[in-house]
Order: structure tokens, then C-alpha cells, then sequence
């Protein structure tokens, strides 16, 4: 991936160096990425904050929302030895996906509203809850943030992924995708749906997943068009698709396969759809709900 590191995006709010936020975390420890996952989606989906009361014992001390403080945003903090790299790639692929979608926008008509990005290290506050390593990144409607920890890296590695620096574009490409399904109402639709039917809303939700990663496809397809990816990256991106599959998580975890406890997809329905966005290059390229839902 051609890219080259320096400066930091004015969308980047970076916390690494605000001490973990200060929170009581209870009895939130020893569950997997995987549980945090599962717990993350069910909040998202039912409007209610699981993940708080899991990390305060019954009810999140976490702020609702938060006032940046002056000159937080694109500045970066000092981070670990080969982070701050890291950081900056973070920022390049956000600058430059909001800039695609907001040419996408643009030639249908309608105004693309930048989602901000927070940097943290350990736990943070969001308008979602609170937010730890553990969750994983994670975007909240609530407030309209992407959050990431940056060992996150360290984790998909031990999935199996691939922690190239296009594969690492891809999962905030992914995330960028749920900001775009909140801006053209198929997140809020798609939790009305969930609320009517509690039996779909775990197939709702892995539509909504696949849908994301189509949309990171679709990301990923304007990269190529202008020479800044290789085929090389996109096997990067699509090995990234696969290590965060239900069927694959379930299985690090020792856990028996069971796709009616999938929120994702697995890993095969992951790849396929960011390929089907790569491919196509179009929003209307991420059908994923069958006609219930449309982009």
C-alpha cells in the first residue's frame, strides 16, 4: 500500500495518553474478544449499553459524550515504540475514505458528514459506553466515533490475520461503513427490524457486518483504481476478512461452530462480500438484506 507517513487527520481524537479514563472496571475481565464482540453488537442493535454494565458492575460511569480538549484533535499523543506509525497510517486511511465517500455522496446528490476516529490505549468513554482493548474496534451510532486501540493489531495477528498495512486499512474501512449506514438510514432501519423480530436480530446484524465490509470494498476498489494498493494488499485484506469470522473465532475459542449464534458471518461470507464492493465499486454493489433493507 503507497502511502506515506506524517501528520495527523483533524477527525483523529487521539486519548492514548489519557490514563485508561479512570474508570471502575468490575467484573468485566475474562471475557474474550469474542464475548465483548457479541456484547458490542447486542447494545448496538437494542439501544441498550450491555458492555457498560459489564465493565462498572451495573451501570457505566462513562459520560454520554465529552467535550474534545482544545487542540486534541490531529494532534498525536507520544505512543509505544512503532505505534505512532501506526497511528498515522490509521489517520491516512480515514482521511482518505471520507474523502472517497464524500465524492460518492457528492455525485447522487447528497452531503457526507465526516465520522470522528478516537485513538486510546487500555479504555475510554464513548457515547456507546465504555470502550476497552477488548471490544475491538468498534463504530457508535451514538456519537458517530470510530474507536480503536491500536493492540488490537497484536490480537488479529494472533487470529491469524494479516496486520499489513492494507489489512489494517480495511478493518477502519469496515467501520467507516457502519458511519455510512448510519448517514443513509439503513442502521437505524435495520435495529427498527431487529426490535419487531428479537429472532432476527442476529441475522440482521450479520447483514448488516457483511454490509460493512462490502462498503470497505468499495473503499478499497477506488484505492486500486488510483494505483495506491497491489494485488498483494488485497490478499492482506481479505486474510484480515477471514480471521474475524464467527466460524473462525468460535473455533479459537474452542468453541463448536454455531451459525445461530453469528453476529459477523463467517469467514468465507466476509471475504465475499468486501470482494463483491472491491468488484463492483458501488454501494448498490452491498445488497446484503435481501430486499428488506437497501442502500
Amino acid at each position: 500500500m503507497d502511502w506515506t507517513p506524517g501528520g495527523m487527520s483533524n477527525d483523529v481524537e487521539d486519548r492514548r495518553g489519557d490514563g485508561g479514563g479512570g474508570f471502575n472496571w468490575g467484573g468485566g475481565g475474562g471475557l474474550g474478544i469474542g464475548g465483548f464482540l457479541l456484547l458490542l453488537v447486542i447494545s448496538l442493535v437494542t439501544g441498550r449499553n450491555y458492555l457498560g454494565s459489564m465493565f462498572t458492575g451495573g451501570g457505566s460511569s462513562a459520560p454520554r459524550s465529552a467535550q474534545v480538549s482544545p487542540g486534541q484533535a490531529g494532534r498525536m499523543q507520544q505512543g509505544a515504540p512503532g505505534e505512532d506509525r501506526d497511528a498515522q497510517l490509521v489517520s491516512f486511511v480515514l482521511d482518505d475514505a471520507q474523502k472517497t465517500w464524500t465524492q460518492i455522496f457528492a455525485a447522487h446528490g447528497k452531503k457526507y458528514r465526516h465520522a470522528k476516529l478516537v485513538l486510546y490505549r487500555g479504555a475510554t468513554y464513548s457515547g456507546c459506553g465504555t470502550a476497552r482493548e477488548q471490544t475491538g474496534p468498534f463504530y457508535c451510532p451514538e456519537d458517530e466515533k470510530v474507536y480503536i486501540d491500536l493492540g488490537f493489531w497484536r490480537d488479529l495477528k494472533r487470529f491469524g490475520g494479516d496486520t499489513g498495512d492494507f489489512a489494517q486499512g480495511y478493518v477502519i474501512a469496515h467501520e467507516l461503513g457502519h458511519h455510512v449506514q448510519k448517514l443513509i438510514g439503513i442502521e437505524s432501519r435495520m435495529r427498527r427490524l431487529a426490535e419487531e423480530n428479537p429472532q432476527e436480530r442476529n441475522p440482521l446484524s450479520v447483514d448488516l457486518e457483511l454490509q460493512a465490509d462490502c462498503l470497505a470494498g468499495v473503499w478499497a476498489h477506488s484505492t486500486e483504481q488510483r494505483g495506491i494498493v497491489h494485488p498483494d494488499d488485497i490478499a492482506g485484506a481479505l486474510k484480515a476478512a477471514a480471521a474475524v469470522g464467527d466460524d473462525h473465532l468460535q473455533r479459537m475459542s474452542g468453541r463448536a461452530v454455531s451459525p445461530e449464534n453469528w453476529t459477523h458471518g463467517s469467514s468465507a461470507q466476509r471475504e465475499t462480500w468486501f470482494r463483491r464492493g472491491l468488484d463492483g465499486g458501488t454501494v448498490g454493489s452491498c445488497k446484503t438484506f435481501n430486499g428488506e433493507l437497501e442502500p
